[in-house]
């Protein structure tokens, strides 16, 4: 299995649906400034990608292009 970079889409979206900013839902999930950003440029840790599915109440896949 390959890890694939979460989609700009999908961030946008989860974060305009559920009025949260990316700064914002970082805070709240206890990671560190700029993390989900990175996410762009560099595939995220399981565990991070999976803090945010569950926030969200969906499942990893959703995030996956």
């Amino acid at each position: 299995m390959t890890f694939r970079k979460l989609s700009k889409c999908n961030k946008d979206i989860v974060t305009e649906k559920n009025n949260i900013s990316i700064s914002c839902l970082e805070k709240t999930l206890g990671f560190g400034n700029g993390t989900i950003k990175k996410w762009g440029e560099s595939s995220p840790s399981v565990d991070k990608l999976k803090k945010v599915a569950d926030y969200f109440g969906v499942s990893v896949d959703y995030f996956l292009e």
